[in-house]
């Protein structure tokens, strides 16, 4: 409690208390305060230690197992030396110390290595002569927290380095041997006729396919042994698997330009041994497309677009193969021509549209807001899904300007709908990271809200994980300012790329939504449930609202609810659809029976 008259905090044992049981005097100005009557337990985790200056126990509340297993009445008028492991009573006491002499709270963390404990010490000065010490254990958290590092730097179907990974290490080899004056090379790779196998066998079959094809390439790089690893003497360093079924393998500091067609020989073999997937025996080739530094490009983009163009040539060859670099490939170089073109054209010529996904409160069933999802509408009638042609039109910058029309689409359609008397909703519009990265963006956003007289609360953007890695210091002021603005922020596919928890804690973010990949099997895979739940935890724990994506079947959502999700979307509830079918839709006072 609060003492009225001298405003410092009051932490109160039983020799505080007179003997009628209802009065005990103010530790700084002697003013006879009345005992407050708690109903509330103790906290299981969280225990608080009273001492005077020279560590004597006046007082414990609670219990915390890693640092005390003693109870109050056993331990007062003890040392603490004499009640708990040396090493842990000796930084108490240097912060009690600490804090009598500045007057400030004093706040730690400890790990104790004979239990795998964490906890977070924090000491108070009261008076002249006594000390409050609060110990939160912190071990579930942080298990959480390494559990989510790792998948955020992992792909979680094959458990080898995914793109973002990859990409880090990719930067630091091209740095290595840029000063090395080396080379190195990437393998592009893409298995042959992955789809017509994952359409016959089904997706789970796929799946298992695609972990055995890591497993081996995991095996094939640890025997080649002319190549030098990065940081670690890890293999799995070497192999990443970039999405669907295309992997990457660097090789660093290559001696000769036959080496990366000895990895590509050793891997045509290791893949030609047929794969046993459940009754079925599968045979599978793939095509290999090889980039040089510095010969092939100096940048990652550069690079890993050469191997692309590599690995499509070896397609042309009759798969099964592998091809080197050539910048005489210009049908890649044609066939990005003739899009590019087609893009500009759709932008001038109106052909884009966006569509609505509605997200829903997972415990009431009541509409939130939605996502702004873009549509192409060819020409030829053709519906095209925006990964169909948003990386290209990131490649030639023309998502700048497609990324604005998206924005003040939104944004217009939002207000639209409030001035037709629908319920105010929250509008969310996923911006690109080169549109993010712009000088002008925080000017552009305000503009087009003036211009649109949409209230801010009404907006939030949708940043990917990469995007706000990338230049953190500017990320963290850009969000900021959005935030001051008054527009919400949130993460995207949560757990598909790496997150640095140092820089996360900072950035002052709405939601965090949970990818799709994690939803798809969390009933009846334990990983995934494992995944999602850590998510969830590490989400609340930074005062985030989640949001799972992809929900199709109602045992996703039951689960989802049961763990604490907030708000889904997805088929189940409803999929994206056009304006006047989403206004038709909001009349329904619940999306599900909750």
């Amino acid at each position: 409690m609060i003492c009225p008259k001298c405003k410092t905090e009051q932490f109160v044992d039983k020799s505080d208390i007179r003997q009628d049981g209802s009065t005990f005097r103010c530790h700084n100005c002697n003013v006879v305060l009345a005992v407050k009557k708690s109903t509330r337990e103790p906290v299981s985790d969280d225990a608080v230690l009273q001492t005077d200056r020279k560590g004597t126990v006046l007082g414990l509340k609670g219990r915390l197992k890693s640092i005390s297993t003693s109870s109050s009445d056993v331990i007062t008028g003890k040392n603490i030396f004499e009640v708990m492991p040396s090493d842990i009573a000796q930084l108490i006491m240097q912060h009690i110390e600490r804090a009598f002499h500045t007057g400030n709270l004093q706040s730690f963390e400890y790990h104790a290595s004979s239990s795998d404990t964490h906890s977070i010490l924090k000491c108070i000065a009261h008076g002249h002569d006594r000390a409050i010490v609060i110990i939160s254990d912190i071990s579930a958290y942080k298990k959480a927290a390494e559990r989510v590092n790792y998948l955020a730097y992992h792909d979680t179907l094959t458990d080898v380095p995914n793109r973002y990974l990859f990409h880090d290490r990719l930067n630091q080899a091209i740095a290595l041997m840029k000063r090395a004056n080396k080379s190195l090379a990437i393998l592009f790779l893409d298995l042959d006729n992955f789809k017509q196998i994952n359409d016959a066998l089904g997706h789970k079959a796929g799946d298992q396919l695609l972990r055995s094809v890591a497993g081996r390439l995991m095996t094939c790089v640890r025997a080649t042994d002319s190549i030098t690893h990065l940081v670690k003497e890890e293999a799995d360093l070497l192999v990443a698997r970039l999405g669907g079924d295309e992997f990457t393998i660097l090789l660093n500091r290559i001696e000769s330009i036959e080496e990366p067609a000895i990895v590509a020989g050793r891997i045509f073999k290791t893949l030609a041994e047929p794969f046993q997937i459940g009754a079925n025996e599968v045979n599978i080739t793939a095509s290999i497309g090889i980039a040089v530094y510095p010969f092939d490009g100096t940048d990652l983009d550069t690079l890993l677009i050469n191997a692309d163009v590599a690995m499509y040539q070896a397609k042309n060859q009759g798969r099964n193969c592998y091809q080197y670099y050539s910048a005489s490939m210009n049908k890649f170089t044609f066939e990005r021509f003739r899009i590019e073109n087609k893009l500009r054209r759709a932008l001038e010529h109106n052909e884009f549209m966006l569509f609505y996904q509605p997200q829903v409160n997972i415990q009431t069933g009541s509409l939130i807001g939605v996502e702004a999802l873009i549509r192409w509408l060819q020409p030829d009638l053709v519906l095209t899904r925006p990964g169909e042609f948003i990386p290209l039109a990131e490649q030639t910058g023309l998502i700048i300007s497609m990324g604005d029309w998206i924005l003040r689409t939104a944004c217009e359609q939002n207000r639209i709908w409030q001035q037709a008397g629908l319920t105010p909703m929250l509008m969310t519009v996923n911006i690109s990271s080169i549109q993010f990265r712009q000088d002008n963006f925080m000017d552009l956003v305000s503009q087009i809200l003036r211009d649109t007289d949409l209230d801010p609360r009404y907006l939030q953007l949708e940043l990917t994980e990469s995007t706000i890695m990338q230049n953190s210091e500017s990320t963290i002021r850009k969000l900021r300012t959005l935030h001051e603005m008054g527009v919400q922020t949130s993460i995207d596919d949560f757990g598909t790329g790496y997150s640095s928890l140092k820089y996360l804690k900072h950035f002052p973010l709405d939601t965090l939504k949970i990818d799709t990949s994690f939803i798809k099997e969390v009933t009846t895979s334990p990983s995934d449930q494992s995944i999602v739940k850590a998510i969830i935890t590490l989400a609340h724990n930074f005062n985030l609202k989640v949001v799972a994506e992809g929900v199709e079947e109602q045992e996703q959502l039951t689960y989802l609810r049961e763990s604490g999700c907030e708000a889904a979307q997805g088929y189940l509830i409803c999929p994206p659809v056009n304006s006047g079918v989403l206004a038709q839709f909001t009349k329904k006072k619940t999306f599900f029976k909750a």
